[in-house]
């Protein structure tokens, strides 16, 4: 019996990284359509999304069965309930590149303006903070999880240097207000890419230490 427990404890771990590769592309893919404004790449991300959903389902489902079959406690349970709150938060992580995507698709079909806001940094760093938190969730690298929390003050920083400067022109520029709003509504899904991130690099400290540190508390 206890064979087969870790036999499925591995195959959810296997679960969990799938659908984090799946999700780290597309993270790469919205870093993309942004540098390149490209309507293609955000109908791609538009249109792949139920793949992580259909994931995120199978994975929650395999971690409830094994709770319900086996009652784990300690060290295994609180794997177990750091992959269910990881799962989802990958899964709106899918959710916010589909957001992006879906304001780039708008963007290119309106009249542009000479502001235009470079968002590359701010994507790349939520694309690094995910990959730190699942290489962190690999190798239960507590010291990388706790590095990613330090990183979500960059990203809410770029955040803001976005609004004051949007907000700016739109004061100024009444004619493309549609254009403006949907270029800073990237701005708040990369934000909360960022944030989805965090909260799985809590997780990782939670499973590794069984210390919660949501709210700054580390």
């Amino acid at each position: 019996m206890a064979k087969h427990f870790q036999r499925e404890l591995e195959k959810i771990k296997r679960m969990i990284l799938s659908l984090g590769a799946m999700v780290e592309e597309r993270v790469r893919d919205t870093r993309a359509a942004i540098e390149t404004f490209d309507a293609d790449i955000a109908a791609r991300i538009i249109k792949l999304d139920y793949e992580i959903d259909e994931m995120e389902v199978e994975v929650e489902e395999e971690c409830l069965k094994i709770m319900a079959l086996h009652q784990p406690v300690a060290v295994d349970l609180r794997f177990l309930v750091a992959v269910i709150k990881i799962n989802n938060d990958l899964e709106r992580i899918g959710d916010q590149a589909v957001n992006v995507a879906q304001r780039i698709q708008t963007i290119t079909k309106q009249v542009k303006t000479d502001i235009i806001f470079d968002y590359s940094v701010m994507a790349e760093k939520a694309e690094t903070m995910l990959k730190m938190s699942l290489d962190a969730l690999v190798t239960f690298d507590i010291d990388a999880a706790l590095k990613v929390l330090t990183l979500d003050d960059e990203v809410d920083e770029i955040k803001n240097d976005a609004y004051r400067l949007i907000k700016g022109v739109l004061r100024k520029d009444s004619d493309h207000v549609g254009y403006l709003i949907n270029l800073l509504l990237i701005s708040r899904h990369l934000e909360r890419m960022a944030d989805h991130a965090t909260n799985i690099a809590e997780e990782v400290v939670y499973m590794i230490e069984g210390e919660i540190v949501r709210h700054g508390n580390f």
